[in-house]
């Protein structure tokens, strides 16, 4: 472990590279979520047919040719765009970057599912003959893929890890970068989370199969989380990687900073494949609390995890009302109402669209709250419409998961 300057142990956020539903950087990601507007649009995939999804338009081939784009994976291709776009963003000078000692930590729900599907459709057409069947599947279905392309596509060297978390990944990426530095493992992380989800139709089939699908007339009123007519999940693709240093390198480079990771917490609910526990999300961010030596009354913003399905926000709810139900200063908001559910980059894309309050002093709104269910009904909570709260100290992100697990995250203005 990295022992001496405390500055060594604090670790600082100095890049963003995403790609959202409507946005392709945080700027216009950011105006998005002040100005109101939804990413979701109609969207027809294969067997499904009509549907609703959260839809990214970055341009692939911006830092990978054709060829390594058609051997790749769309996951990969995602995280290639945002790492490039995070390293840009940082001001870093990668050229002179021992890249021996960057580790890449990415977050997972799904990989592959879209690249296997497809040659599965398209080997019908030969009889099912296994000798058409594509010789990259193997490279695109391990379960290192998308941190693996990464590495190829940027010459990193350093140790690539992809954490299969479900929808709580992104936030896990960003603990794992975190604790790599911290131990001393890298001396810069690239992490976060990636989402191919809506090029794959079993993912909807599943959902719509649980009756936990979102559908309306229009699209943009879609995700709807703590509304009273929530019908579900709006799935989503995109991603973002974070570039994340020692505060003492960041500090000698003069390089611009978002925040401090000041406290994370990781649980498990150990009860349910599917439903959640609310007094495990309770204890998970109590955790964070603790580790960053906080009050729940210090945090000015906590992002939600809430996806629009009606057990789901309802329980968060419960659990955010026990933690921070007597706190008068705390703000409570949603990303997923205007982006649908990135799944496994989620969570760091949620905490992207809070980090500009930082500066700007805004919270952002919940979108599509007409009418609020009395259940999820919480002190500070954002509806509709943003607002200005002067300034932003801390900020804790939540990022649940299936199969129970839980991940809460603490991110500290400098």
């Amino acid at each position: 472990m990295i022992a001496g300057h405390p500055d060594q142990q604090r670790i600082v956020i100095t890049g963003v590279g995403l790609t959202a539903p409507g946005a392709g950087d945080l700027r216009t990601f950011r105006e998005n979520l002040l100005a109101g507007r939804s990413g979701v649009q109609k969207y027809e995939i294969r067997y499904v047919g009509q549907t609703l999804a959260g839809i990214c338009n970055h341009d692939e081939y911006r830092y990978q040719s054709r060829k390594d784009r058609r051997r790749g994976t769309r996951a990969g291709a995602i995280g290639i765009y945002c790492a490039h776009e995070a390293i840009r963003d940082s001001g870093i000078d990668w050229e002179n970057v021992d890249r021996s000692r960057v580790g890449i930590y990415v977050g997972v729900t799904e990989h592959g599912n879209v690249e296997t599907e497809n040659e599965i459709y398209e080997l019908q057409g030969y009889n099912y003959d296994t000798q058409f069947w594509s010789h990259h599947h193997n490279p695109r279905t391990v379960a290192n893929n998308p941190a693996g392309e990464i590495s190829l596509n940027l010459g990193i060297t350093g140790p690539h890890y992809t954490i299969g978390a479900a929808c709580a990944a992104g936030n896990l990426g960003v603990i794992q970068g975190v604790q790599m530095l911290r131990l001393g493992e890298c001396d810069l992380a690239l992490a976060g989370g990636v989402s191919e989800s809506i090029h794959t139709f079993g993912i909807f089939a599943s959902f719509k199969s649980q009756g936990a699908l979102a559908h309306h007339e229009d699209p943009h009123k879609a995700s709807r989380p703590f509304d009273r007519d929530r019908n579900g999940i709006v799935v989503a693709e995109g991603g973002c990687i974070y570039v994340l240093e020692r505060f003492s390198d960041a500090k000698a480079r003069r390089a611009k900073i978002y925040g401090e990771v000041v406290g994370y917490g990781v649980n498990s609910d150990a009860t349910d494949f599917v439903l959640p526990n609310p007094q495990r999300q309770v204890e998970c961010m109590q955790m964070a609390l603790r580790q960053a030596k906080l009050n729940p009354e210090d945090i000015d913003i906590v992002s939600t995890h809430a996806t629009g399905t009606t057990t789901g926000d309802h329980q968060e709810a419960v659990a955010i009302r026990a933690v921070f139900g007597e706190s008068r200063r705390t703000r409570i908001n949603n990303t997923k109402s205007f982006i649908g559910h990135a799944m496994g980059a989620a969570g760091v894309l949620e905490l992207s669209g809070n980090l500009p309050a930082f500066q700007d002093g805004i919270v952002h709104a919940t979108i599509n709250v007409d009418n609020l269910d009395p259940d999820c009904a919480m002190p500070g909570l954002v509806l509709n419409e943003p607002q200005e709260v002067g300034r932003v100290n801390y900020i804790l992100n939540n990022s649940f998961g299936m199969l129970g697990i839980n991940s809460a995250l603490i991110v500290k203005r400098l």
